[in-house]
């Protein structure tokens, strides 16, 4: 074989820059909001978290329309994931509420860190399988959100955490148990965000970015316990009957499913 075929037949080592670049920015992020969170400026630490989710939903967009995936880059974003919507949120609620509680801080903790691995972990297996309308579990990203702006509400108030500490280790097991659940949460992905929409729409979205100016860290705890709790609700209300299937173990839900569901589902996939 000459040197010219040998060289078209040996795989490129290289990696794509832009979207591994996002992923590390969003891995500094989560990085930075556990140093922060351990020098008591819990507010950075919050604010940190959600600048994580930012450039998490970035990475992955600009690397389809930059036509830049591949494996290494889905597996940097599955780590990134880890430390910055598993491990620093886990972190940032020990040092502000938990770590007066003796074990029941650190294990309230722990068990939202390996909730949101074990939901990393199912994710990557169901890609390509699951429903693409609905997140099997509450994603980690929304998860750190509940915990990010807790903290970032109570901070701003001048709330001190560890007064709060069963309430908040309370929160972050639940949370933590949503992650590995059943429950069905929308993807939002049915949104067409290219098509047209109405001026008024556009008036809607310049108002609320002023709400969220106004009162970011409030706002954003109703957000994101709303759709926490959306989840339960949308999974109760889609099933016949609730049984234990339903809310955690194997998912083996689909035959419980409403036919019209199931009629929606298959026309979208013919559509597609």
């Amino acid at each position: 074989m000459s040197d010219k075929q040998s060289a078209e037949h040996t795989p490129n080592r290289g990696i794509y820059l832009l979207p591994n670049l996002l992923t590390t920015a969003g891995l500094f992020s989560g990085f930075f909001a556990v140093v922060s969170s351990m020098n008591g400026q819990f507010a950075h630490a919050a604010i940190a978290i959600f600048i994580a989710m930012i450039f998490d939903g970035l990475d992955g967009r600009v690397a389809r329309m930059t036509n830049t995936q591949s494996e290494f880059g889905a597996e940097y974003d599955s780590m990134a994931d880890m430390v910055s919507f598993g491990i620093a949120p886990g972190l940032v609620s020990y040092n502000w509420a938990l770590s007066g509680m003796g074990k029941l801080g650190w294990l309230a903790a722990f068990v939202f860190v390996a909730a949101a691995a074990l939901r990393l972990a199912r994710f990557n297996t169901q890609v390509g399988v699951a429903d693409k309308r609905y997140f099997q579990g509450l994603a980690s990203p929304a998860a750190a959100g509940v915990i990010a702006s807790l903290v970032w509400v109570g901070n701003k108030y001048e709330l001190n955490g560890q007064d709060f500490g069963f309430f908040v280790s309370l929160i972050t097991i639940v949370t933590g148990l949503l992650m590995v659940s059943n429950f069905r949460y929308n993807s939002f992905k049915e949104v067409d965000w290219k098509g047209k929409v109405n001026f008024i729409v556009v008036l809607l979205i310049v108002l609320v970015f002023v709400v969220v100016a106004s009162s970011p860290a409030e706002l954003l705890l109703a957000i994101f316990v709303l759709y926490a709790c959306s989840g339960p609700v949308t999974t109760i209300r889609s099933v016949k009957r609730l049984k234990l299937e339903h809310v955690v173990g194997d998912d083996n839900t689909d035959a419980d499913f409403t036919e019209e569901q199931k009629e929606q589902a298959i026309e979208k996939e013919k559509q597609e």
